[in-house]
């Protein structure tokens, strides 16, 4: 992974050269450079540190209004790469989202996907576990919710939570009844095992993954914390729950990085996306996802050479009446 601090282009410059000019590969080969410095794809050893959540790639507040006209039209560059992947109906994505309370995700899916077609993105926030989920796999809600193809899907929160919120807290290992015996020093291990397997088999069936977490520092969490209790409509948002779970905050920086480590490949990387500033992250996390598109070379269907003559013959019947 290169270092967080890496500087990408200036955005004026991406303005000019890709989203303004027409070509649709051009477009997507640039925005991809804003997300390739926080990609992690196990080629190299991750450490958590080497990504400051307050990172802006060189950018200041004054790029800040650039930067929401420059999303707007990556937004139009992934309506258009989406377009095509419906229309093409072979591959599925599936974008995998984690991140401690008050990273995010809910605005980086809001603002990065709204110019989607509704039709073709289907997105599953995932809560405690029920009765009857707790009586199947750990993978098995999850997997019944994959994108068919020619869709996206979202996943807010996932089967990634089996190593972080079940690891840290022994109580959820505990409720999901598994036989004692299973229930080892290895069981982690395992269930990295299982996920990279599960993955694998994803990618060689036309899904392809793309994991992001939002790297929101513990400074900023309490900032934004202190805000939704400041603003009664975003009280809602905020629970004694949340206030636990921060007490946990050096056990579960922990298990984000073994989880990142032990689970970034090739086929599926993480991208730990700097949270500390809302409007560099949904830069980041669209110009991943254009990358990942991009990537599929989709096209619209070739209409053959009957079909044409049907479709002229349909022309001729509409001309008469």
């Amino acid at each position: 992974m290169a270092n967080g601090k890496k500087k990408s282009p200036k955005l004026a410059d991406v303005a000019t050269t890709e989203f303004e000019k027409a070509g649709l590969g051009k477009k997507v080969k640039r925005a991809a450079k804003f997300s390739e410095p926080y990609r992690v794809d196990g080629s190299k050893k991750f450490r958590l540190k080497q990504v400051d959540p307050g990172d802006t790639a060189g950018l200041d507040a004054e790029d800040k209004p650039r930067a929401k006209e420059i999303l707007a039209m990556g937004r139009e560059v992934l309506s258009q790469l989406q377009e095509r992947l419906y229309a093409q109906d072979r591959w599925g994505v599936l974008l995998i989202f984690q991140a401690t309370d008050a990273a995010g995700k809910d605005g980086a899916i809001k603002h990065v996907m709204s110019g989607i077609n509704p039709q073709g993105c289907q997105v599953f926030s995932f809560k405690a576990p029920s009765s009857e989920e707790l009586d199947h796999d750990f993978l098995w809600r999850c997997m019944k919710n994959l994108p068919e193809r020619g869709r996206i899907g979202i996943f807010n929160r996932s089967y990634y939570e089996e190593v972080l919120a079940v690891r840290v807290h022994k109580e959820f290992l505990d409720a999901q009844r598994l036989p004692p015996k299973l229930v080892t020093p290895s069981i982690w291990d395992e269930r990295f095992e299982d996920i990279r397997n599960v993955e694998k088999y994803m990618s060689r069936n036309g899904i392809i993954v793309r994991k992001f977490f939002l790297h929101l520092s513990k400074k900023e969490q309490k900032k934004r914390f202190l805000a939704r209790l400041d603003n009664p409509d975003k009280n809602w948002k905020y629970s004694m729950a949340d206030a636990r779970e921060r007490g946990y905050w050096d056990e579960y920086q922990k298990a984000y990085e073994t989880m990142i480590r032990e689970t970034s490949t090739k086929e599926s990387p993480w991208y730990v996306i700097p949270a500390d500033n809302k409007w560099f992250t949904r830069l980041v996390v669209a110009g991943a996802i254009i990358d990942a598109l991009g990537s599929l070379n989709l096209e619209f269907p070739t209409v053959s050479a009957e079909k044409k003559k049907e479709l002229a013959k349909v022309r001729a019947q509409l001309e008469r009446e």
